[in-house]
């Protein structure tokens, strides 16, 4: 037996060793890979015409108060539902290029801000924000998202921006059919349907803000003209007591000198 014969035997079990340790990382997620209170499972990615893998994270019933930092890169299905989070931060989600479905029913997210979803969506397919506490969002939210949307039973505050929102959605006469104005900038709106709004809000808003700029500029006007009357009166007053008071004066008596200058020249 030659040395090399030697080096391989000995050799061998070890590379054995080590392309299994590579095949079972490839196939399983490790622990670290996985955020902490959540299972991932791999599956093929065949039927999205994707020739590799991805990851189901699932978050769900996981006492999370906000959304985990460490998701993985290859995560495509991430629930996290029936959790405690109560804000979506900007790009919280970048990074997660083959994300198709995002699931965060039943938290206690308030508002969405421009960027909630930046990141994902080109790829993100169904987004799930039903049953939290969303009474307004940005204008731009939804802006570049194609997923289908559900945002159903949230305290909505119809106005404006929720307006915009709604309408560069890519879904959103499905997602404004069940949205429900808990309160709106139109009182005889609240508790109605959002499509039920056939009022530019947007327009609204400025007729409003419009009205308020005349109203403060005619009650400044009508304070300097008040204020010019007054000032006109108080002087006449003034000018009239001045004039009584000279009349009130003694006139003033002649001198005697005088009186007989006159005479004399008579």
């Amino acid at each position: 037996m030659t040395l090399l014969d030697v080096w391989l035997s000995r050799s061998l079990p070890m590379w054995l060793l080590l392309q299994s340790l590579v095949l079972m990382a490839l196939c399983f997620p490790s622990a670290s890979m996985c955020p902490k209170g959540c299972v991932c499972q791999r599956f093929d990615l065949h039927h999205l015409h994707l020739h590799h893998q991805g990851l189901n994270v699932n978050c769900s019933q996981s006492r999370l108060k906000e959304i985990p930092g460490d998701l993985p890169v290859d995560t495509v299905v991430l629930r996290l539902d029936r959790n405690h989070i109560a804000a979506v931060p900007d790009r919280v989600f970048r990074g997660l290029a083959l994300l198709r479905e995002l699931n965060l029913s039943y938290n206690a997210v308030e508002t969405l801000g421009e960027g909630a979803f930046s990141g994902v969506e080109a790829t993100l397919q169904v987004l799930d924000l039903s049953h939290n506490r969303i009474a307004s969002v940005h204008k731009d939210a939804f802006a570049r998202l194609k997923a289908r949307v559900v945002v159903d039973d949230n305290p909505w505050h119809c106005d404006c921006a929720l307006q915009q929102a709604i309408g560069g959605m890519a879904h959103n006469h499905e997602a404004a059919a069940r949205v429900l104005c808990r309160s709106s900038e139109l009182r005889d709106q609240e508790g109605r349907p959002f499509l039920a709004v056939d009022t530019d809000l947007c327009n609204l808003a400025k007729r409003t803000t419009d009205y308020a700029m005349l109203v403060t500029m005619f009650g400044w006007f009508a304070m300097v003209i008040s204020y010019v009357v007054y000032y006109v009166r108080q002087n006449q007053e003034d000018a009239r007591r001045h004039l009584e008071y000279l009349k009130s004066l003694p006139s003033k008596p002649k001198k005697p000198d005088e009186a007989d200058d006159i005479s004399t020249v008579v």
